[in-house]
């Protein structure tokens, strides 16, 4: 991780929901709450790219978020998020998903910085116990 990688640092992104994003189990297709999740996890991913070191990244350990009004197909939604504290190697963010001025869902959600090459040799090494 940089120097570079402290809170306060924001990102947005706009997404344009697809019926593929959808659930239709409780009517008209309406955007999902693990599509809307994905939205968050993502524009958080996206907040602290650059400020990673080589093959840095990040995975999601914990999300904690409501989802409060729908989103249909073709809606525009902007979701933000914030980081709110970094714990070693861990990220918190604020993030929120909107309809224009309508909120779609907001809450928190905690990202890990990890290095993919370790985590590789940590997983061969764990199939090869068994």
């Amino acid at each position: 991780m940089k120097a570079t990688l402290v809170p306060g640092l924001e990102h947005t992104a706009s997404f344009t929901v697809t019926a593929d994003m959808g659930t239709s189990h409780a009517g008209p297709p309406i955007l999902s709450t693990p599509s809307m999740i994905l939205m968050m996890e993502t524009t958080s991913a996206g907040a602290v790219h650059e400020h990673l070191e080589g093959e840095e990244t990040t995975v999601g350990v914990h999300v904690n978020v409501s989802h409060v009004a729908p989103a249909v197909p073709g809606d525009e939604v902007v979701v933000s998020a914030r980081l709110l504290e970094v714990d070693g190697r861990y990220l918190q963010f604020a993030v929120a998903a909107r309809c224009g001025d309508r909120l779609l869902g907001e809450g928190t959600h905690k990202r890990a910085v990890i290095d993919p090459a370790r985590q590789r040799a940590k997983a061969a090494e764990s199939a090869g116990s068994d």
